[in-house]
């Protein structure tokens, strides 16, 4: 006997529960839920606020919530405590981090300000809190070119992601000096996928995030941030796209466009820690208060001064 479509019921029901559950634990702790694109598909299906990491602490910012609870990596809960220092913020899971975060630390963005002195650093908001401490501004994929084009200076420091650096650099006659970070997900994407890819779906519309290599880019038929990848597949009459970033965002995307066909341009194109929340991290987290995100206030100012500055465009 083939259990298998049983499983899968018992599986569908558990997992109803526990949302079930998890929105009256909201309720009551009056705490909002913030669920990056790139989230398990449950997470994103009952979050308050489902988006690009820097985007949702801006939105959990103009509510009445006492708790957040920032369903992604170390790094979107640090931007979400910087934000908003009057809530708490729980990061469900606490060994969710990133691999491209963590190729920097503030240490060597001082050593880079000594070696450039003209040079102003330009920070990701994938970076610490610690890191954009230290730095002048910060930016996103969607507005990187926006911000390096603001600056007076003649030449930047981008940091840490020497992809985004390069697309930036196609965009401006300021010289942009990259840190050699990267995004390894991101990296997997190679040209020979996407070739390989069009030749199955012909027609097909590749679309890849700035993180991607040069050679990918190169390759791209559209280039943009989580949320601009949104906005450029709703208002395309094309049939079928090859998407360049972390599967999560297709939960979305098939959502909004049920007539349209999403695909992965690789199929290893999945962030690990990214999927490492589960419901029952949420859950545990929330109803014992473990693993709220600290800051030391000094940090914090200087942070959120980085990104002040930012916002100020």
């Amino acid at each position: 006997m083939n259990n298998s479509g049983e499983n899968k019921e018992e599986n569908y029901n558990s997992i109803k529960y526990k949302q079930k559950f998890l929105k009256e634990l909201l309720r009551k702790k009056n705490a909002i839920l913030l669920a990056h694109n790139y989230q398990r598909d449950e997470i994103q299906e009952i979050a308050d606020f489902q988006g690009d990491s820097l985007e949702l602490s801006i939105k959990a910012n103009k509510t009445d919530a006492d708790i957040i609870v920032f369903c992604g990596v170390r790094f979107m809960a640090e931007s979400a405590a910087i934000m908003n220092p009057e809530k708490t913020v729980i990061l469900p899971n606490e060994n969710a981090g990133c691999p491209m975060v963590d190729m920097i630390t503030a240490q060597d963005i001082i050593n880079l300000k000594k070696d450039y002195p003209d040079a102003p650093v330009v920070a990701y908001v994938n970076t610490s809190a610690e890191c954009k401490a230290v730095s002048d501004i910060c930016c996103t994929s969607a507005n990187a070119v926006k911000v390096v084009n603001s600056l007076s200076s003649k030449r930047v420091i981008m940091v840490p992601d020497k992809n985004l650096g390069s697309y930036v650099q196609r965009f401006t006659d300021k010289e942009v000096i990259n840190w050699p970070g990267y995004c390894p997900p991101h990296k997997r994407t190679t040209p020979e996928d996407i070739r390989v890819l069009k030749e199955k779906y012909p027609g097909a519309v590749f679309v890849a995030h700035p993180e991607s290599s040069p050679e990918t880019i190169d390759a791209a038929d559209h280039v943009s941030s989580t949320s601009g990848m949104y906005k450029f597949v709703r208002e395309s009459s094309a049939k079928f796209f090859i998407i360049g970033t972390e599967r999560g965002i297709m939960y979305k995307m098939k959502k909004e466009n049920p007539d349209k066909v999403f695909i992965p341009s690789n199929n290893g194109l999945v962030c690990p820690n990214m999927k490492k929340t589960h419901l029952d991290d949420v859950i545990n987290s929330l109803a014992q208060m473990k693993n709220i995100i600290k800051i030391p206030e000094d940090v914090r100012i200087k942070a959120r001064k980085s990104i002040e500055n930012m916002l100020a465009l």
